[in-house]
């Protein structure tokens, strides 16, 4: 039976019990909580390769399980661009790689038998970005007034539900940042404006995501970049 965290309760939110002199050792404890996640270990774990340029470090890994992901970093900022998936192939074959996080994975080859199927460009389109204070959706094609949107946390299935009571458009967006952490997705995190035919949805980090971000990317300079490019990572 795996064990399960509670990383809820207990917690200062304020992120500010280190600077009380004589219980140093507790609030650091509490500060970073995110060590005993399952989600935190697996990366810990994972074997990992850096590459580096000027600006972007990509963190490629891969798991006992099979599977493989790649991060890209913004040196300065220090911010995660991008978050891509690879799942094992089916009956051993190559596994696709998906983006869970960041901009779309350019096509390198045209499918012809695509090519009549595309999507109409007025559909919909979601794109998910992250900052270093904030996760963001903007989904484009969306012409309606922001009055016209309902934007609910909804723990249930630990996602974000946007309607509109035009019943033109339903969108359940997955927060798999906080599902990791254990942490609930609060509505008074959630915010929301609409401009440019685009719905821009934003949702404030917590305390505890902000402590994992700043640790982990501490963590990640501790591996030394490789010169020559693993060929997994090329086709990222």
């Amino acid at each position: 039976m795996k064990r399960k965290f509670n990383l809820v309760e207990n917690i200062d939110s304020s992120g500010q019990g280190n600077k009380f002199e004589g219980c140093s050792s507790e609030t650091d404890k509490k500060y970073k909580m995110f060590k005993n996640t399952i989600w935190y270990n697996l990366l810990l774990n994972a074997e990992k390769t850096c590459l580096k340029d000027e600006q972007i470090k990509k963190i490629h890994y891969k798991f006992d399980d099979g599977k493989e992901m790649v991060e890209e970093y913004n040196v300065d900022t220090k911010v995660l661009l991008r978050r891509t998936w690879k799942m094992k192939g089916k009956l051993g074959g190559e596994g696709k790689w998906s983006v869970e996080l960041g901009d779309p994975i350019p096509e390198t080859t045209t499918n012809a038998d695509s090519i009549a199927i595309i999507e109409s460009k007025d559909q919909p389109v979601l794109l998910k970005r992250n900052t270093r204070v904030n996760i963001e959706w903007r989904i484009r094609n969306l012409p309606y007034p922001i009055e016209t949107y309902s934007i609910k946390a909804q723990n249930d299935d630990k996602s974000i539900v946007i309607s509109t009571s035009n019943k033109k458009y339903y969108k359940k967006l997955d927060v798999p940042e906080l599902v990791r952490l254990g942490l609930p997705i609060e509505q008074m995190n959630i915010d929301a404006t609409h401009k440019y035919n685009t719905l821009i949805i934003t949702y404030k980090k917590p305390q505890e995501l902000l402590n994992m971000d700043k640790e982990w990317f501490e963590e990640l300079n501790k591996i030394k970049p490789i010169k020559d490019i693993p060929n997994e990572c090329k086709t990222q």
